[in-house]
């Protein structure tokens, strides 16, 4: 059995999509989901065994109730927002419960695989590197990065990431993203305006470095951040923090562009101030190095950002929850 937690969710879905590809239907669920969730969606046509939520798998974890089948947990489950100002709920939903599923796994030998994050990396200013001295140097800008290098250098510090995966997601976009509201893509949240208006709204830049649309990031579709988790599933004598982005940082332009392009309209871009409280904590520049992971031996290819987009443009175009 797998467990995939945040499996109603963006990623955590298409891991399950990615799994019942390969046969596998033994997969235990976890999230919360309350009445009227549009991540109800995510979870049709999918196979698994059992749904826990979030709380109650918690529960079992911590009265060592769990089914002993288990043979890997992915751990996904994480409130996600980077502008959220809770820190105790951060702490206990981001940092505590992936400790005490880490603690677990450790105990029982299980495969445990958890997502960590770009954010993590700041201001980027002591760069993109996975390794420890740079996580040890990199200071986030919101209280999400923070719950996640907290839990990165708890792992560091208790020398336990040679029986351990964590994946430093950098900016992914795909199918299944719908629900997050203001947490969605570009690509999610423009669509339909592009479609309809045959325009893109972008934030400005306030950064003299940096003129307006060419903030970079780097872009990585879902289906390739997917693969990457099912390597790490399939190999599980390879442990540590990676990196997983393409390695390659691109502009916002380019990006709306790509969208342009994939439903054949004329770039029209408008960009707007991006508000106060996000300007301090803006990152103009992400890019992964992505060194570790092939020397891993992770070999695939990534989708360049116009095949993803367009991709990702084709799904939106049939699929009424975007």
């Amino acid at each position: 059995m797998i467990v995939v937690t945040g499996g109603a969710g963006f990623i955590g879905s298409c891991i399950v999509a990615r799994l019942n590809t390969f046969g596998w239907g033994d997969i235990m669920v976890v999230d919360h989901l309350v009445d009227g969730d549009p991540k109800h969606e995510n979870l049709k046509k999918k196979k698994y065994v059992q749904y826990l939520d979030k709380a109650d798998f918690l529960k079992a974890v911590l009265a060592d109730q769990l089914d002993p089948k288990i043979e890997a947990i992915v751990h996904m489950g994480a409130c996600s927002d980077t502008t959220g100002t809770d820190a105790k709920y951060y702490e206990e939903n981001n940092f505590l419960y992936t400790k005490h599923l880490a603690e677990w796994c450790l105990k029982k030998g299980v495969r445990f695989i958890y997502a960590s994050s770009a954010a993590t990396y700041g201001d980027g200013s002591e760069g993109y590197c996975d390794d420890e001295a740079t996580m040890r140097r990199i200071k986030p800008l919101n209280l999400y990065g923070e719950s996640k290098q907290k839990f990165d250098l708890w792992a560091l510090d208790h020398k336990v990431l040679d029986k351990m995966v964590g994946l430093k997601f950098f900016n992914v976009f795909g199918p299944n993203e719908y629900h997050k509201g203001d947490m969605r893509s570009v690509v999610a949240k423009s669509y339909a305006k592009v479609v309809a208006e045959g325009k893109i709204v972008l934030f400005k830049s306030h950064h003299p470095d940096f003129k307006d649309g060419e903030q970079k990031r780097d872009f990585i579709y879902v289906k390739d951040a997917v693969d990457v988790v099912i390597f790490f599933l399939e190999n599980p004598k390879i442990n540590g923090i990676f990196n997983l982005g393409t390695g390659q940082a691109q502009t916002w332009n380019e990006l709306a562009k790509a969208l342009f392009a994939a439903v054949n309209k004329e770039p029209h871009i408008e960009y707007v101030d991006m508000p106060e409280h996000l300007r301090a904590r803006y990152q103009y520049f992400t890019q992964a190095d992505m060194t570790k992971l092939r020397q891993a031996g992770y070999t695939q290819p990534f989708l360049n950002l116009p095949e993803a987009v367009k991709d990702y443009a084709g799904y939106l175009k049939t699929n009424s929850h975007y």
